[in-house]
């Protein structure tokens, strides 16, 4: 019976290790998985205008401090407050009658001072005359015409008052310097000013000036780039610069290259530049931030490709090229300016070349993908570079 029973134990062994090969000998090894899908685009190659973009700030092209120069009573505010005014309107008037009365009487003085000085003149000429004939001594002569001489200079001097209280007198109706915008007024009627009190300020702005700063590196660039004063002269004229306002809208002006600051700013490392922009109707006003945009150059036969197909890396930038045979290369590369959503490349790929766009993840180096193609958004109107 033990035998019987270990026969048919090895019995039902050997048919489950037989069933066991049967199964292992069925079972088919599965197939590897499908290539990746990835969207691809093509690197292009044309002229791409380079725009820098600064943050600005508006200011007027005169800012006239309206002062008094006379001391007197305010009798009267002839302008509106935040009107467009013109040069040589009247804005105040100083009470005259002080500086009339001044002006009558520095005429008085001149008048005695000269009839003085012509009595003195004739008596130095009969004093000549007697001392030519032999009546009069020298001294005598000298005399007369030392006096003489002496008057006339006190009759000058009075008529130099006289000049000075006219102006005094002018000086008590204060005029518009420039056209412009008139500002809020500091005093009231009635008021007794002193010379130097600031009234009001008047501003012109148009045109306006616009402001901003640029990296001693650029402007290093730039002056390299035109190293010939006549031709940088020359390509400052051609300057065309825009102004997009803070509500994101381009003025619809263009402005042109005004001046440079003649230094460097230590603090910041940056310089001055500032550009004119015409402002028919007064729209901008001193103080409005802004962005100014200029196109500095139009790089030729630059190579591009979408900023979302570069991955940047530990300092390094790389893309995945597709070869013909369709297998995934990570190819480093050399990235230049970003515009809009573009990025240029400097170094690494050619015209022509496909490069993945979606899916950079799934791509790994030799492995087969399955490219589709990638549709691009729709570019954003007067793009700037970064």
């Amino acid at each position: 019976m033990i035998k019987i029973a270990q026969f048919a134990s090895l019995a039902r062994r050997t048919a489950l290790i037989t069933l066991l090969a049967l199964a292992a000998c069925g079972k088919k090894t599965p197939p590897p998985p499908p290539p990746a899908d990835v969207l691809v685009t093509e690197v292009k190659q044309r002229d791409v205008p380079i725009y820098n973009e600064y943050v600005g700030q508006l200011d007027a092209s005169v800012n006239a401090t309206i002062q008094a120069r006379v001391q007197g009573y305010l009798v009267s505010q002839n302008y509106k407050e935040g009107q467009l005014i013109k040069k040589d309107d009247v804005l105040f008037e100083i009470d005259r009658r002080p500086f009339a009365a001044a002006l009558a009487q520095t005429k008085a003085a001149y008048l005695q001072a000269d009839a003085a000085a012509k009595q003195a003149e004739m008596n130095a000429q009969r004093a000549t005359d007697l001392f030519q004939r032999k009546v009069s001594s020298e001294q005598e002569r000298d005399n007369a015409v030392q006096s003489a001489v002496a008057a006339r200079a006190q009759a000058e001097a009075q008529q130099a008052g006289v000049e000075q209280a006219q102006l005094n007198l002018d000086y008590t109706t204060i005029r518009a310097p420039v056209d412009g915008i008139a500002g809020l007024v500091r005093v009231q009627v009635g008021d007794l000013i002193s010379a130097g009190t600031t009234l009001t300020t008047v501003t012109k702005v148009d045109p306006v000036k616009a402001y901003f700063t640029v990296s001693e590196q650029r402007f290093s660039e730039y002056s390299r780039r035109y190293a010939d004063p006549q031709v940088r002269i020359a390509h400052e004229k051609e300057l065309r610069f825009e102004l997009i306002l803070a509500d994101g809208t381009t003025y619809p002006h263009t402005g042109e290259w005004f001046a440079a600051d003649n230094q460097v700013d230590v603090r910041t490392g940056s310089i001055r530049i500032a550009a004119s922009f015409p402002n028919p109707g007064n729209i901008l006003r001193p103080g409005q931030f802004a962005r100014i945009r200029v196109l500095s150059e139009v790089k030729p036969n630059a190579l591009l490709v979408p900023q979302r197909a570069v991955v940047e890396l530990q300092g390094t930038t790389q893309v995945v090229v597709i070869g013909a045979d369709n297998k995934a290369h990570i190819q480093p590369v050399k990235m230049g300016r970003r515009i809009d959503h573009e990025w240029i490349v400097e170094d690494g790929l050619k015209a022509g070349d496909r490069i993945v766009v979606e899916g950079v993840q799934k791509a790994r180096e030799g492995a087969p993908v399955n490219p589709k193609p990638w549709s691009p958004p729709s570019p954003t109107p007067a793009s700037s570079p970064r």
